[in-house]
């Protein structure tokens, strides 16, 4: 779902600028595609394969007052 949505959004980005007639928000030489590339893929396999642990300091957050759960009456 998220692959899907950004390539909606890089193409409805892209279609933008063509009709608008500015320059496209992309690198215009090979290694900056590339690099791109590398950092789109980093960002995937680290979400996909890195560890997730469980939120110990959840019940310190603030909810939709702000305080944190041990502080609510």
């Amino acid at each position: 779902m998220k692959a899907a949505s950004g390539l909606v959004l890089a193409l409805t980005i892209g279609i933008a600028c063509r009709l608008a007639g500015i320059p496209l928000p992309a690198p215009p030489a090979l290694i900056g595609a590339l690099l791109v590339l590398a950092m789109t893929l980093g960002y995937v396999v680290t979400d996909r394969f890195a560890a997730h642990r469980e939120a110990k300091s959840k019940p310190l957050c603030g909810g939709p007052s702000g305080q944190a759960d041990e502080v609510r009456s």
